[in-house]
């Protein structure tokens, strides 16, 4: 960057910013802190910033977090499926062990055979007189 170049207040608040972070990482005093801050905010150019930062560290530039790979999509489906918590697991593991041993299938077959075989033949539809 040209050091005869002027700045403006955008350039004078970042600056300002930055040294604020090197005061809170307590590598300046305070009394050293607003010293450099009036010279932030009497600069004119870029070239009248430096002193302010001579005797301390450029800040690094920030690493991006490096993205994960998303899970792979189950047969085709939009995404991953969705986790299951461990008590819905143990209450499902429960219901299928009562069915087992108190053979509940077997009455839950009667059930449906009931509501969809007899109930459909034990109705008497009223036909009209034209069939009959």
């Amino acid at each position: 960057m040209n050091e005869r170049l002027r700045i403006g207040d955008a350039e004078r608040e970042a600056a300002a910013h930055e040294l604020g972070e090197h005061f809170a990482m307590g590598r300046i005093t305070a009394e050293e802190h607003s010293e450099r801050l009036e010279q932030i905010w009497a600069a004119r150019t870029s070239g009248d910033l430096a002193p302010a930062f001579s005797d301390l560290p450029r800040p690094r530039p920030v690493q991006p977090a490096a993205t994960p790979t998303p899970p792979r999509a189950w047969r085709g489906g939009p995404g991953p499926l969705p986790r299951v918590p461990f008590p819905v697991k143990l209450l499902i593991a429960l219901v299928v062990v009562v069915l087992v041993f108190t053979h509940l299938p077997w009455v839950l077959v009667a059930l449906l055979v009931y509501l969809f075989v007899i109930r459909r033949f034990a109705h008497h539809h009223p036909r009209s007189a034209r069939w009959r």
